[in-house]
């Protein structure tokens, strides 16, 4: 019996999005979801009261920087990553892929796995598909996902069929190397950067290894969003229906609908803590930056139409006053409301699933906010 089970509600008439539930260890919840992401065991600047206030449900740690620190022996002396990090709702962690491709100048992919310098010390490390999955065992997340390598865009054919290729060997691996697979479901990942028969014969492939779920990697790095769009298109099809379908690191509303709108269940990306702390914030009429000067007398909330704690309690002036002064509360609210904000969407894409008007619920968001 898999640790995570998908159940498929109703499927849209008016688009192929899905309303679903899914089934975990540390509790159940709607899709499609997007999941804050935790990388170092914290969702930056937020605690997990307050995670559970704006309606998280699953968020994601990142096996690459827990590996490096505090290191996964640590994690698992405290009782696993949610005793760890006081968190007992569900937790995904990724394999640490992606991050030893875009983090470490120096490294070098191998069919053994990839070596690399810390981007902490330089000093010199090792990733495997064993290692990750090891790795990800320790931590004790609900859900892990397959060690695999996201190609740049744009990507050479021939580079991308050999990752492709390499990616598959390496899923069989982890499979293979997964020491608690009626504790933890791992996630086979699709890639093939934006090449149709790679990403039809990498569905084919991970599929055919009968994961408790897949993701779809490699996309939202770069290349336009009308062509990630044509890739989901192009591979969800070959997806199980009764299984989840994760697209990672895509977090900015209109991908998060255009996700949706084509069978997307699970969502994650630091884009809202990242701009959050920088000061821009997501509003039901577009992004703004609170440090700028027009919002030094504007005593409305960040969004009138927003119900989050930092909404509710303060206006735009003194949130620019908070960051123009460099106190710490000004990033803790912007980045608390950004959260809020995507959930909030998430929720309402949701809702237009149950009624069948996602199409129409994209048209409205989209002209709201000027897509």
């Amino acid at each position: 019996m898999t640790p995570v089970r998908y159940e498929l509600i109703k499927t849209c008439k008016q688009s192929g999005a899905r309303l679903g539930r899914l089934h975990t260890p540390h509790g159940s919840f709607d899709t499609p979801v997007f999941m804050p992401v935790g990388t170092q065991a914290t969702v930056k600047g937020m605690s997990p009261d307050e995670l559970k206030e704006i309606g998280a449900s699953i968020i994601l740690s990142n096996t690459y920087h827990l590996f490096l620190r505090p290191g996964q022996e640590l994690v698992k002396e405290a009782g696993g990553l949610h005793k760890f990090m006081n968190w007992d709702r569900a937790i995904l962690t990724d394999s640490g892929g992606f991050q030893v491709f875009s983090l470490s100048d120096i490294r070098d992919i191998k069919e053994e796995g990839v070596t690399f310098r810390s981007h902490i010390d330089g000093s010199k490390k090792f990733m495997s598909p064993e290692i990750s999955i090891a790795v990800q065992n320790d931590l004790g997340s609900d859900i892990i996902m397959c060690f695999d390598e996201c190609t740049p865009y744009p990507c050479e054919y021939e580079y991308a069929k050999k990752s492709m290729e390499m990616t598959t060997r390496w899923a069989k691996r982890c499979k293979e190397a997964h020491a608690r697979p009626d504790e933890q479901a791992l996630f086979g990942i699709v890639q093939g950067s934006t090449f149709k028969d790679l990403r039809i014969e990498s569905a084919k492939q991970i599929t055919a290894l009968d994961f408790p779920g897949y993701a779809i990697g490699g996309l939202s790095v770069g290349e336009p969003g009308e062509i990630m769009n044509e890739m989901l298109e192009i591979t969800v099809p070959y997806l199980p229906e009764d299984k989840p379908r994760y697209l990672m690191g895509v977090g900015s509303p209109d991908y998060l609908i255009d996700g949706a709108i084509r069978g997307i269940d699970m969502f994650d990306c630091v884009l809202p803590t990242r701009i959050g702390r920088n000061g821009t914030v997501f509003t039901s009429k577009g992004r703004i930056i609170i440090r700028d000067a027009k919002y030094a007398r504007d005593y409305s909330p960040m969004d009138e139409n927003c119900d989050c704690y930092a909404c509710r309690n303060f206006t735009r002036a003194y949130i620019r006053h908070l960051f123009k002064c460099g106190e710490i509360l000004g990033l803790r609210l912007a980045t608390w409301h950004n959260l809020r904000f995507l959930i909030k969407l998430m929720e309402d894409v949701r809702e237009a699933i149950r009624n069948d008007r996602l199409l129409d619920f994209r048209k409205e968001v989209f002209e709201r906010l000027g897509y």
